[in-house]
């Protein structure tokens, strides 16, 4: 098996990249040294570039020159997809042998398994990155630079966050650790918390608001908005009861005028980028300067059939890959007349009724995402460089389900939430009045799962709930039986790589 180096070799080997442009969507193309990248605020934005372009990108072209190997080769978003949602009744994947998809799909993964170790060295290559930026940059005076450094806190707290959330605890570095061959010290799940928070909050008083973000870099809402994910999962991640906190945090979203898309759709297309509405924070593709196998074109033609008669055109695809469906569970969450079940049928049934999950008869596409413009053409050929959709990453919808979710779980009655809820009701049908006895617990996650489905937060949703492991809620092959089983309470987290234990004995548990 290929693995990537013990991370502070990362750090010790990192190699930043300028490039030409300030722009955040452009590759790094030519070489210097770090005195020359941090010696002007062009070079520093260019360094920053490649920090935000670490989640989606693998290196410095369309094809090869990776930044350093992987088991399967794909970004870090990719790979963060399929970790978040194919263990879930969300995605039933189908490529179970030639993308080492099985032990994901049947809840069977181990310390060995190919996504868990590609995943973990690209969040702490992300982490390096910012560390490498912020160490050369924090002293600086310069106002703008200043801004620079929020913004890579906030990335590495990001990545930091998918630490903690997939693998429960995980090495700590900084940008004040040393560079050379030692053992990083473990933080647990606690430790990682109080981190993520501390910084957090640093840095959302730091960051521009939402009227004075330019697109696609990060903001305060875009701090908050992640600081409440992390204070609704903090009894999971051992850091006791934050509903109030979270409810705080959501506020601070929305009191700074982001308002919903009425037009669901148009958020998850190739001109999403106009959804600042409603999208906080976005990873930005482009299938000419930022272009990803991994992220939105992954979610655009993994969806479209390799073997059927669905037209890849109609998505704004030039092609299918056929990688992945739905399950029967999921999709049985949407009432009549919901304008988020965009799902392609066909002849499919709907369950796979103890069939294999990689059969094709079975299982309905999710085409959620799209390459087509608001005009309803192509914005890229896919087969050549991939989607121009956006990855919307942080957006108003999940703040308003988070803010419901911790009222209620702190002792708020439904008739407060209610107002909260029927915003998104009024979005996803044209007529229907949500009462107050509809709203619980319960609700909330299967709404959850109706507006938010493959944004990376089902299997997030379902530990939370108690149900991601147990068999208060089982799907069809969950645990690798037909009909769905319990699996470990283990399985709540992931492994830290075999490799990476091996090479750091402060690891292993």
């Amino acid at each position: 098996m290929k693995k990537a180096n013990n991370i502070k070799l990362f750090l010790a080997s990192l190699l930043l990249l300028a490039v030409t442009s300030c722009s955040l969507d452009e590759y790094p193309h030519t070489e210097v040294n770090g005195s020359e990248v941090y010696s002007t605020t062009a070079g520093c934005n260019s360094a920053l570039a490649k920090v935000y372009a670490s989640y989606v990108i693998v290196g410095q072209a369309k094809e090869g020159l990776s930044d350093f190997s992987t088991n399967n080769g794909y970004d870090l978003m990719r790979g963060y997809i399929n970790m978040q949602e194919m263990p879930t009744d969300e995605m039933a994947p189908t490529w179970l042998e030639g993308d080492q998809q099985a032990g994901l799909g049947y809840m069977q993964w181990n310390a060995d398994d190919s996504w868990v170790s590609d995943v973990y060295y690209r969040l702490y290559y992300t982490i390096a990155l910012a560390n490498d930026f912020i160490a050369n940059t924090a002293s600086k005076e310069d106002q703008t630079i200043k801004q620079y450094v929020s913004e890579a806190r906030f990335l590495r707290a990001l990545a930091y966050y998918m630490v903690l959330d997939l693998y429960g605890k995980g090495p700590f570095v900084d940008e004040n650790s040393g560079i050379g061959s030692y053992h990083p010290d473990v933080y647990t799940n606690a430790q990682l918390f109080a981190y993520i928070e501390s910084e957090l909050k640093a840095v959302a008083t730091a960051l521009p608001a939402k009227s004075a973000v330019e697109y696609g870099r990060a903001s305060s809402g875009a701090a908050y908005a992640l600081l409440a994910k992390l204070y609704l999962n903090a009894e999971v991640y051992g850091a006791g009861n934050h509903y109030a906190d979270c409810v705080t945090a959501c506020d601070n979203v929305l009191t700074q005028g982001y308002t919903l898309e009425q037009d669901y759709q148009k958020l998850f297309n190739a001109d999403n980028h106009k959804r600042t509405n409603e999208i906080i924070f976005s990873l930005n593709i482009d299938a000419t300067n930022t272009v990803s196998w991994g992220a939105t074109t992954y979610l655009v033609c993994g969806a479209i059939g390799n073997s059927n008669n669905q037209n890849a055109a109609d998505y704004g695809a030039t092609g299918g890959w056929g990688n992945f469906r739905t399950r029967g569970e999921f999709t049985s969450l949407f009432n009549e007349g919901d304008k988020r079940a965009l799902f392609w049928k066909n002849d499919s049934q709907q369950f796979f009724n103890g069939n294999s999950i990689d059969d094709q008869n079975y299982g309905w596409f999710g085409c959620k995402y799209t390459n087509l413009t608001d005009a309803g053409e192509s914005a890229s050929n896919t087969a050549d460089g991939g989607a121009c959709t956006d990855y919307p990453m942080l957006r108003l919808a999940d703040v308003i389900l988070m803010k419901a979710e911790a009222m209620l779980r702190n002792g708020s009655a439904a008739d407060a939430v209610l107002p909260l809820l029927q915003q998104l009701c009024d979005r996803a049908f044209d007529d229907r009045t949500l009462l107050a006895s509809e709203v619980n617990l319960q609700y909330i996650l299967d709404e959850r799962a109706r507006e938010l489905w493959w944004e990376c937060t089902r299997r997030t949703d379902l530990v939370r709930y108690g149900m991601f492991t147990t068999n208060k809620y089982l799907w069809e092959w969950k645990g690798g039986a037909a009909a769905g089983t319990a699996v470990s309470s283990t399985m709540n987290t992931y492994p830290i790589p075999a490799a990476e234990q091996s090479a750091n004995y402060k690891l292993k548990d």
